[in-house]
């Protein structure tokens, strides 16, 4: 079978909601970042054989397949056709899965694979508020109501069964949060984001263009104290997790270019990074947030690796319980998680998030001069993807 190469790989740097990017419709800003990995790899617009999307919130203007809109609204010829894909947080993640299947398998030699959340102009929860809110019905069938009787999945109830499973505090939380903002300081302030983040214009409520370019991640608070993050209020009574040892609400696009090996030769561009393994993970709904932890040991098994083999991990930082007991599953070094900071710092925009964490992990293998790399996330539902990359 042909190997998956990453050839380029981008991300916007992340929007507050209300803030540097909400002025984008998503599919426009979606098509920033595949104009950009085009204009990086030097490939040929029309040898891209198709574009696949992530994306959570597929609601109004996020609505009608946003890949294939996202490609209308590119520099891509029409003949480019796009899908969109909804596997929660690892939306983008399992677009990146696809399009790597997708060229492995002979059936296409170049894909894009990315996505974009505006959790400004598309709120979390619209698809399910707003047919609820209409009389429409609820995701919640029957058969899933008696298989789980009295459940009401919730993502903040998953992320405190973890702190309390194991037995991690508060204190512990902010601890974490805190070095998140640590490490994207360092990071911006290093130059380490900018091979990966596409400069995008702030715009203007009208839509025009201020000359203003959006280039630094707007969620990291360089004024952060233990102090201050301590502070915040519990989301839960009695609870441990607060907002700040959270992810932030967050506007963003990401992508990569993937390619075989026919397509390095016919279109002339260089690997950044092979796709050394990649496998996705079902497991208990209720805790939801755990499912990376099972997943990553399997993964590891199947690629025939050890966690010490792995120089750098991304493991996305939904709320911070998820990263600390994954640590302590694993058995993994902290220093090689989430050297740049997380999204705790950094944002999370749902279906981008998957892309968006691999740029960032592409690109510090590179900066670093390491070789291989490991990214996982939870998703709604219990899932988690796990993805093993070789730098080249």
């Amino acid at each position: 079978m042909a190997e998956a190469y990453i050839v380029a790989a981008a991300r916007t740097a992340g929007g507050r909601r209300g803030g540097k990017l909400a002025g984008w419709h998503p599919a426009d800003l979606a098509a920033q970042v595949i104009d950009a990995l085009v204009a990086r790899s030097g490939i040929d617009p029309a040898a891209v054989e198709d574009v696949i999307l992530g994306c959570v919130s597929q609601v109004g203007e996020q609505a009608t397949n946003v890949a294939r809109n996202a490609v209308l609204a590119s520099r891509l010829p029409e003949s480019v056709p796009g899908t969109s894909v909804d596997r929660q947080c690892g939306s983008s993640q399992q677009a990146l899965h696809f399009a790597a299947q997708a060229v492995m398998s002979g059936a296409m030699d170049a894909v894009i694979a990315g996505g974009v959340e505006s959790m400004t102009r598309v709120p979390m929860f619209t698809p399910n508020a707003l047919p609820a809110k209409a009389g429409l019905g609820t995701y919640m069938s029957p058969a899933m109501k008696r298989r789980y009787p009295g459940v009401e999945f919730s993502q903040f109830t998953g992320a405190e069964m973890i702190a309390k499973n194991y037995g991690i505090d508060k204190d512990a939380l902010d601890r974490y949060a805190l070095e998140s903002h640590r490490r994207a300081m360092a990071a911006t302030r290093s130059g380490a984001f900018d091979g990966e983040i596409v400069p995008i214009e702030i715009l203007q409520a009208d839509g025009s263009g201020t000359g203003e370019r959006h280039t630094v991640d707007e969620g990291i608070r360089f004024d952060a104290t233990l102090e201050g993050i301590a502070g915040v209020k519990l989301i839960a009574e009695g609870g441990r997790c607060t907002a700040a040892t959270a992810s932030q609400i967050c506007d963003g696009a990401s992508g990569v270019l993937v390619v075989n090996e026919r397509g390095l030769k016919a279109l002339g561009v260089k690997p950044i990074a092979r796709i050394h393994h990649m496998s996705v993970m079902g497991h208990d709904p209720v805790i939801m947030l755990e499912a990376p932890l099972p997943a990553t040991l399997r993964a590891l098994k199947k690629a025939g690796m050890r966690i010490q083999d792995i120089d750098l991990y991304e493991v996305n930082e939904a709320f911070a319980p998820v990263p600390i007991a994954w640590l302590e599953a694993l058995d993994a070094d902290p220093a090689r998680l989430n050297v740049n900071g997380g999204a705790i710092a950094l944002g999370h925009p749902l279906g981008a998030s998957g892309t968006k964490l691999m740029a960032t992990l592409v690109h510090a293998l590179g900066r670093r001069g390491k070789r291989y790399g490991l990214q996982t996330m939870c998703e709604g539902g219990g899932m988690a993807n796990v993805t093993i990359v070789e730098r080249l």
